[in-house]
Formats: C-alpha cells, sequence, structure tokens
C-alpha cells in the first residue's frame, strides 16, 4: 500500500498547531454548566465555516470532583481542589495552555488558592483564569457608571464573601437578597432533587421563579446590575437585562477571557 505523502500545507498546519493556544475546560463543576462553557465560546468567537472555531479540550468527570458549595459550608471535609487541579494537569497534558472552570465557588480561596499552590509546586505551566476576578474587570471596562451589584447564588458562595472581596476591593458596593430568600427559593432554584437545575438540567418554572424573586427583591434594595453568581443560572436566565437591571453572566464573560488568552483576534466585540 502507498504511503500519503506530507505536503508543505500538512507542515505548515502542524506548525500552527504547535504555536496554538489550546483551550482547557474543566467542566464537571457541573455539567451543564460545562456545556454551557462550551457553548458560549462557539458564540463568542468570530468563524464562518468549522475550521474558523478554536480547539478546545473539555474534561467533563464530575465524579472526581466534590461538591465546592457543601465543603465550604462544613458538610464535607474533602477539599475539591485537588481533583480539580489534577484535572488541570491532565488539560496541560493534552495540550492546553490556558484553562477556566465554570464554577464560582471553585474560586473561593479555600479551594482556588489550593489549586494554585498544586499546579505551581508541579511545575505545572497552564494559565488558569480567575472567572470572579475576569468579572470585575469586564464590569470596570463595559459599567463604568454601574456602582451597586446584586449577587444571586448559591449559599456557598454567599458564605465565601467571594463577590464581596474582589468586586468590593474594585469599588462596587454588593448586594445580597435577604437571608429567607438565600436559603430558600434561590439556593433550592439550583439544588432542589425535583426542580433544581442541577438535577433537571433544565430551568423549570418554578426554579425560574425562586431565581427572578430574588432579582427582584434585589432591584427593590437599590441594585443596578445582578450577577448570575452560579453557572447554573445562566441555563435559567439567558436575558442580558431584567426590567432596569443589567444581568452579568460570569460564564459568558469566562467564555470572553478564554477566547482573549488563546487568539484575542478571534473575539467578538462585545454588544451589550
Amino acid at each position: 500500500m502507498a504511503q500519503a505523502r506530507i505536503g508543505a500545507s500538512d507542515i505548515a498546519h502542524q506548525k500552527w498547531s504547535i504555536l496554538e493556544q489550546i483551550i482547557g475546560l474543566v467542566a464537571g463543576a457541573g455539567p451543564y454548566a460545562g456545556m454551557d462553557l462550551f457553548a458560549k465560546i462557539l458564540g463568542q468567537t468570530q468563524a464562518v465555516f468549522d475550521q474558523d472555531h478554536l480547539s478546545v479540550i473539555s474534561l467533563s468527570a464530575p465524579s472526581k470532583l466534590a461538591d465546592r458549595t457543601q465543603f465550604l459550608m462544613g458538610e464535607t471535609t474533602e477539599n475539591p481542589a485537588y481533583a480539580i487541579a489534577a484535572q488541570l494537569a491532565q488539560l496541560e497534558r493534552a495540550g492546553a495552555a490556558v484553562a477556566g472552570i465554570p464554577c464560582n465557588t471553585a474560586h473561593a480561596p479555600r479551594i482556588y488558592d489550593v489549586i494554585s499552590r498544586e499546579l505551581s509546586s508541579s511545575g505545572a505551566r497552564i494559565k488558569f483564569l480567575h472567572m470572579i476576578e475576569e468579572v470585575a474587570s469586564f464590569m470596570k471596562r463595559n459599567y463604568p457608571e454601574i456602582s451597586r451589584v446584586g449577587v444571586l447564588s448559591t449559599l456557598g458562595t454567599y458564605r465565601s464573601n467571594l463577590y464581596p472581596d474582589i468586586l468590593g476591593a474594585a469599588g462596587f458596593e454588593l448586594l445580597a437578597p435577604p437571608l429567607d430568600l438565600r436559603e430558600g427559593a434561590i439556593h433550592q432554584a439550583i439544588y432542589h432533587p425535583d426542580y433544581g437545575i442541577k438535577s433537571c438540567g433544565v430551568a423549570t418554572s418554578r426554579a425560574r421563579e425562586g431565581l427572578l424573586q430574588g432579582a427582584e427583591a434585589l432591584r427593590k434594595a437599590g441594585a443596578e446590575a445582578v450577577i448570575l453568581g452560579c453557572t447554573e443560572i445562566p441555563i435559567a436566565i439567558s436575558e442580558r437585562r431584567l426590567g432596569e437591571l443589567v444581568v452579568i453572566d460570569p460564564t459568558l464573560i469566562l467564555a470572553r477571557a478564554l477566547i482573549r488568552e488563546a487568539e484575542p483576534s478571534k473575539l467578538r466585540p462585545w454588544i451589550d
């Protein structure tokens, strides 16, 4: 059988592949949020043909990742940071140069700082983006007129003080819904076994209703924008605005940041 010959175009393609900054996704925290991030990377990439899209390696191994909210709330002692760091190392070995995880609680210092230490001690060179810091930079750049920001999230994100610490340092005033809404409608919209987004994978009417109730409470408290502070929430709230409220989607912001790092010329212009 005759062997296929390698032409000049094949060699050029191989060189380009070596130079390409491949995107890696830790996509199992949770799996539906991982799919949402992948879809948003596609949607925010300037492309006409299949071949115009960026290379993405998505690793979804949710059974290896302990629940981040349960860890932060003291319901489990297993820090998911070690498994996340191991999956980032897997992505790097597969060729990824820049990576992200679509999970807000994974960026809490008790988790994210351990991931960073694990990567550093192992000599990993993959660039791991901090989604919450990307949100702060995005808001300063695109919404400089906004000062009061509300957060919808799981109880783990609220208790970690993640958004107030990072966005507060950037000059924003952070607002939270009343405690009963946080513990009830909002948290259950994500975690309830019958109608929560994690279990259903879609926005049930009850889950969306609870989240919108939280957003309205934030608006009444004076919020000018609302951060969808759990990466399952954008599955239920896809609007860019809810009446007067600007909607901030961290998954979308992370998708744009990953494209920026991989190939900035491919990033679509931001349209509010």
